[in-house]
């Protein structure tokens, strides 16, 4: 196993992981950003309420369209001036913005209809991509997983980031990522355990000691899956400054919304002894147990003491079997 670079001047902090046979780490924002989209495919962002993850999510559209892709936003949750707002001109102009927060089942009939709802927006975007690589954005998937059947969102992303599961679809694009949002605490670990299975990409966002975390797994075909996990903080222009961590020992890997829970705490008995009472444990003798004392007098009886005897001599009615003393039993 080969060590890491060193490159003083670079922030970030390089993770093995747990099976020690695989060393990934993050140099700079552009190396961390690049690997999140360079499988392509499915890339599930799980936030919480502590750990936001729109930021990121921004961040990485920013990579995108500075790379020269088109990129589609499905923005649900914020309206499109919120969303556009710290990008520049050049972002912007690559953004296609379609807008289900101000009037999410088209009552108002102005602007572009979607009859087919959100699931028919991603289809529309399918079609539309130019040819190239294409990002599409969903912010979120939490809003669309509260409105619509899970296996309806899980087939539509997989068609998303496969390009090929829709009849009569002839779609150029070369490569597509979607970038999924998802606000794990309103779910429960069925919807997400298969939401992950969809995912060539997964980054789960923490935190520990006031800093951010992305704990990234990569899920390569045929490969064993690989860790790797960065600190960083987002400025306001949606670049990301990579930060020296916590020490290691304070880090927890793989999920950082996983705390430990005391199994001890709020009962209505006392599961803990006190000095004495484990010395009184110690020192009960037990109705089975045979002490010392009680031995000599079984074993060895007093002078004197009268002793019994039983005298069985069996009779010729006497089935004995040894491998089934109680087969005479109706049992």
């Amino acid at each position: 196993m080969s060590a890491p670079p060193s490159h003083p001047e670079r922030a970030g902090l390089w993770i093995v992981t747990p099976s020690e046979s695989v060393v990934v780490g993050v140099g700079s924002q552009s190396e961390m950003l690049d690997s999140v989209l360079a499988l392509g495919g499915l890339v599930l962002l799980r936030d919480s309420v502590e750990w936001e993850g729109r930021g990121l999510l921004k961040a990485l559209i920013k990579k995108s369209a500075l790379r020269g892709e088109q990129v589609h936003v499905l923005g649900c949750e914020v309206s499109e001036e919120e969303f556009r707002e710290g990008f520049d001109s050049c972002v912007n102009n690559r953004l296609i913005y379609y807008d289900l927060f101000r009037d999410p089942l088209s009552w108002s009939k102005t602007g572009e209809a979607f009859p087919e709802g959100p699931l028919g927006v991603l289809r529309a975007i399918c079609r539309r991509t130019d040819p190239g690589p294409a990002t599409i954005a969903l912010d979120s998937l939490s809003w669309l997983l509260l409105r619509l059947p899970c296996s309806a969102v899980c087939q539509t992303l997989h068609a998303l980031s496969h390009q090929n599961s829709y009849p009569g679809d002839s779609s150029p694009v070369k490569q597509v990522h979607v970038l999924g949002l998802l606000h794990e605490e309103l779910h429960g670990p069925g919807l997400v355990g298969a939401l992950s299975s969809l995912t060539q990409t997964e980054v789960i966002l923490g935190g520990l000691m006031g800093q951010a975390s992305a704990h990234v797994l990569f899920r390569k075909p045929q490969q064993r899956p690989t860790y790797q996990t960065s600190w960083f903080s987002i400025l306001p222009d949606f670049s990301l400054d990579l930060q020296e961590g916590p020490p290691l020992g304070s880090q927890h890997h793989p999920d950082p919304h996983t705390a430990l829970v005391d199994p001890t705490t709020h009962l209505t008995f006392n599961l803990h002894l006190s000095k004495e009472e484990r010395e009184a444990k110690d020192s009960l003798i037990l109705p089975f147990q045979f002490s010392s004392e009680k031995q000599q007098v079984l074993l060895r009886p007093a002078p004197g003491q009268a002793t019994s005897h039983i005298f069985y001599e069996p009779d010729a009615y006497d089935d004995l079997d040894q491998e089934d003393p109680d087969d005479d039993l109706d049992i």
